[in-house]
């Protein structure tokens, strides 16, 4: 099972929290690591994900080989696995999904990126949807980071790459089309819930731990939290947008009967799609200038000798 290939991309992956170049530049990987079906022993795979709101969502293309990948046959007999994202593990549970629900979240892969529908082109094989649940732990979460403002700036800068690919999917978004794609809207969804919890997070932790000890930051705390309150604001906005670039995005089921109405319909949906990278760009733009302040301001005391 092991390759130098995948090797290589594993150590460049753990090196540099996550990110990797040459063909995965730029992709949402994570390293996948399972438990031989007949052996016994541990193996790592860097594999393709998508995110899918609590869950992530791996798929099992083997390039379009014949055969399923050993991660696959492995996680059929032990499905208990460790995943790697750059800056988290956790142990999660591996769920195989079947009929409708496969077949929808394999053409919303599709549709994020038409190379999975090469793969399925060239095998006899359905090609297996997994979806990776977190076994939820005691204590910490387990980062990979040496102190606790290397891990502040290491989740930061987990919602400055989602922000920044999903920035990357409109601008890439193919010529005529101008629905909002459906995992596009799930991509936008997922990174505006994971930003929730962490900024409760940190209003219900982080913070007050930090005013405790440190009442010179109060000035400080208040404008975080302020900018929490401001950046909450901006993702209902985002959400609202997403919502009114709804089904009618997916193709309104409703019969199109002449060029006009098509015509008006695609400057709708593309009208649709602009306010939501506006809103996207909205978002970024407060959350960065959020993330440097609070870099700037709390990486010096949470790394302070004690």
């Amino acid at each position: 099972m092991p390759n130098d290939f995948n090797q290589q991309v594993i150590e460049e992956f753990r090196s540099n929290a996550g990110q990797v170049g040459g063909y995965f530049e730029g992709a949402r990987l994570l390293l996948l690591t399972t438990t031989g079906a007949r052996t016994g022993t541990r193996h790592t795979t860097p594999v393709g994900y998508l995110p899918d709101g609590d869950r992530v969502l791996v798929i099992a293309s083997a390039g379009g080989a014949p055969k399923h990948p050993d991660w696959f046959r492995n996680l059929l007999v032990h499905p208990q696995v460790t995943v790697e994202t750059g800056v988290f593990t956790f142990e999660a549970r591996a769920v195989v999904l079947a009929d409708e629900e496969r077949d929808q979240l394999f053409a919303r892969a599709v549709e994020a990126e038409p190379g999975w529908a090469e793969y399925e082109a060239k095998t006899d094989r359905v090609i297996p949807v997994v979806a990776l649940h977190e076994i939820p732990s005691d204590g910490p979460p387990n980062l990979a980071a040496s102190s606790m403002g290397e891990a502040l700036r290491a989740i930061h800068d987990v919602f400055r790459r989602e922000l920044a690919l999903i920035r990357k999917e409109f601008a890439d978004a193919q010529p005529g089309t101008t629905a909002l794609g459906a995992q596009l809207r799930v991509n936008c969804l997922t990174v505006c819930q994971h930003l929730h919890a962490h900024h409760t997070h940190e209003d219900a932790g982080m913070f007050p731990a930090l005013a405790a000890r440190h009442p010179e930051l109060a000035p400080t705390i208040e404008r975080l939290s302020q900018e929490h309150e401001q950046i909450a604001a901006l993702v209902e906005e985002l959400k609202a947008v997403i919502d009114a670039a709804g089904p009618g995005s997916e193709g309104d089921p409703t019969p199109v009967r002449t060029d006009l109405a098509r015509t008006d319909l695609a400057r709708t949906e593309l009208a649709r799609r602009e306010l939501v990278r506006k809103e996207v760009d909205r978002l970024t733009d407060a959350l960065e200038a959020h993330l440097t302040y609070e870099e700037e301001q709390l990486i010096p005391i949470l790394d302070a000798p004690a």
